[in-house]
């Protein structure tokens, strides 16, 4: 037991961060259930966060979760933190702390130090790497929607299925739902270690085997497979049926008139 709880404890430490927003959730809710004269609002935002981040804690409760959700439990536990109203609860018992000061000049001195002390614990989140200009009105890399819009059906036309490389299954589904995929996140987040034929020829080896690949995505109906140039291959894919439709940004799109002609 005393594992699982430390696994609990490990796991509400990294979904805090620095700590700090764990700290003012904890304040918060305590300070509410001693003040808030409502009863549901010290029930929704005072009492319930503390008996979540409480039951979270008990290694009763990873248990069920566990037992419920098989082999992505384990992984997904730290989910049962979403149901805490974090900022709502944070942002009302400041709003109630400042406005129950008398004098307004004290309101605004307790305004001003509430600001810095978010600025000063705080990050700034255009500075995170992750963080790039948008290319488009699609938020989406741009090369992602220049490879799709040439393999797209036109309108009134089934949908295609094609096999991307896992850097850009991402972003496939979110600009076009008409392009099916063989492979998707559930294979991307590698923890959760699932199988799928198409992404063990095509991601895991660091040569392809060509011969596998065109068995694995004909089986899986891919009337397209994308491949970046830089990608080793052990075979010519145009050489083994296949037709070279484009290059785009360091990407060779391949049609399989097999799979087309058998769709169409």
């Amino acid at each position: 037991m005393y594992g699982i709880f430390m696994e609990c404890w490990v796991a509400l430490k990294l979904y805090g961060g620095n700590g700090v927003l764990l700290l003012l959730l904890v304040a918060s809710s305590i300070y509410l259930v001693a003040t808030e004269k409502s009863i549901k609002k010290k029930i929704m935002l005072g009492i319930i966060p503390l008996l979540i981040l409480l039951g979270f804690l008990l290694p009763i409760t990873k248990i069920v979760y566990v037992a419920a959700f098989n082999s992505e439990g384990s992984d997904t536990y730290y989910r049962l933190l979403w149901l805490i109203p974090t900022y709502v609860t944070i942002a009302f018992a400041l709003c109630k702390v400042i406005f129950s000061l008398k004098k307004a000049m004290y309101q605004r001195i307790a305004l001003v130090v509430t600001l810095a002390f978010i600025a000063v614990t705080g990050s700034l989140v255009y500075a995170n790497n992750n963080v790039k200009v948008a290319e488009n009105l699609y938020h989406i890399p741009q090369h992602v929607i220049d490879i799709c819009d040439e393999i797209a059906p036109a309108d009134g036309e089934p949908r295609v299925r094609a096999a991307f490389p896992s850097e850009l299954v991402h972003f496939v589904r979110q600009y076009d739902t008409d392009i099916l995929l063989p492979f998707g996140r559930e294979m991307v987040v590698t923890q959760w270690d699932y199988y799928n034929p198409v992404y063990e020829v095509m991601e895991k080896p660091e040569v392809i085997d060509a011969k596998a690949l065109l068995e694995a995505t004909r089986e899986t109906k891919c009337s397209y497979i994308v491949l970046a140039e830089n990608r080793k291959i052990d075979g010519d894919l145009v050489d083994m049926g296949l037709e070279l439709v484009n290059t785009l940004h360091g990407y060779y799109i391949y049609a399989d008139p097999v799979v087309i002609n058998e769709e169409s």
